[in-house]
């Protein structure tokens, strides 16, 4: 609620308005134009629409003792709604609404449908820590419903950590962000690349081509689980490729599928002025090719060797691996301008793992166990435009920008 610029006293008598009935235009005018009879102060407002029923809110000072008083602006307020086949209630009490809490957060929840059981069981969480809801709010309602908690009275690392265990026994998704200006603020979003922006695992794409698919499978699901070192499983996959033509890049890049989501997450992202990169323990033949086709402002991979048009099955340069990634964040984040607590980080592996937890947010998209233990959040749902929801975007306004059209 939008506090008014020069509130009361808490000892000045107040009125709360509250009218409910069927919405249709003029109800919000004709209130405030039947209350300004009286000469009253707006302190606050608030109304909410659902399934075409309305509830406003109108926090009011009361008026003068003299001429026309309370009761005759409580008459007006009634006859008016009568008129209008709208229900009115007017509490009297002293100044503005409490103060909220300190320590203020978001909570986002994702469900899949998401169940009044599971509801419950966050808003109890929440109150059983001494916290209040202050707000509550709809971000989308398909494909999944989103829906986001206004929190004070408790900081937001204690509140994260004692949500992210139950979202996950109870089948939700559950984001916790500190409020602030920050959140309006320019970000980076950086994401990893293999089963996160794209559905593929890269080096199975060109395993696929020299015939030895299962054997690199093998390893790349070692690898994520993070029981082998992921240098060591790099070298030992790209030996085996070892001969391909170069021509294979090509067809590599062709096979590459986007994850539902990418393109509207990064377009949406780019329109509101963030940038956005990707680091990837896969390789430069690829992610340059990605980086140009979705308009990326940073990219970072391994490269395979290339020698008289063959793969040499070694790759060159600096390795990125699950160290490599978070550094990268960091040169990115400073090369953007953008304080690192101001990054965002998506991925799915154990070598994002250090990404994950250097940025201001960390999400774990579809993730191995180890890795949503870890994260400051898991996405559980195919959609990776689910991310913006927890930034506080909702879906009306990712459909209003691309003028109704929808990708998935």
């Amino acid at each position: 609620m939008t506090a008014a610029q020069t509130p009361p006293g808490t000892d000045v008598p107040t009125l709360l308005v509250k009218i409910f009935g069927k919405d249709r235009p003029g109800i919000t005018a004709g209130l405030f134009d039947t209350l300004a009879a009286y000469a009253v102060d707006v302190v606050d407002i608030e109304q909410v629409v659902s399934r075409g029923r309305l509830v406003l809110c109108a926090l009011v000072t009361s008026p003068s003792a003299g001429g026309s008083g309370e009761g005759d602006l409580r008459a007006t307020v009634h006859s008016w709604a009568d008129s209008l086949g709208l229900q009115a209630e007017i509490i009297s009490g002293t100044g503005d609404n409490r103060p909220r809490g300190s320590g203020r957060s978001h909570v986002t929840v994702l469900g899949h449908p998401l169940t009044a059981e599971s509801t419950a069981a966050i808003a109890a969480r929440i109150s059983g820590m001494g916290a209040n809801i202050d707000r509550i709010f709809r971000l989308a309602k398909y494909p999944v419903t989103a829906v986001e908690f206004a929190v004070s009275g408790v900081e937001t690392e204690p509140l994260r950590t004692e949500l992210a265990p139950l979202a996950q026994r109870i089948g939700v998704d559950v984001a916790v962000v500190s409020a602030g200006l920050h959140r309006r603020a320019q970000r980076l979003v950086v994401m990893d690349v293999d089963s996160t922006l794209i559905q593929d695992e890269v080096i199975e794409l060109f395993a696929a081509h020299a015939g030895c698919e299962d054997e690199v499978g093998e390893v790349t699901a070692a690898a994520m689980r993070g029981e082998l070192d992921f240098e060591q499983s790099l070298h030992a996959r790209v030996a085996l490729l070892e001969g391909l033509d170069a021509s294979v890049v090509d067809k590599v890049r062709a096979e590459v599928r986007l994850t539902p989501g990418a393109r509207t997450l990064i377009r949406t992202l780019k329109r509101l002025g963030y940038q956005v990169g990707v680091v990837s323990g896969g390789f430069t033949q690829v992610t340059d090719d990605l980086k140009e086709r979705l308009g990326l402002d940073f990219a970072s991979a391994n490269t395979l060797e290339i020698v008289d048009g063959r793969l040499t099955g070694r790759v060159t340069g600096e390795i990125v691996d699950r160290a490599g990634k978070a550094r990268l964040l960091r040169r990115f984040a400073e090369e953007a301008g953008v304080p690192l607590e101001q990054t965002v980080a998506i991925g799915d592996g154990a070598n994002d793992l250090d990404m994950l937890n250097a940025a201001g947010l960390g999400v774990a998209f579809n993730a191995k166990p180890v890795v949503r233990e870890a994260a400051h959040t898991a996405v559980n749902v195919p959609f990776l435009d689910t991310v913006l929801y927890l930034l506080g975007i909702t879906r009306e306004e990712v459909e209003a920008a691309d003028g109704g059209a929808e990708e998935h």
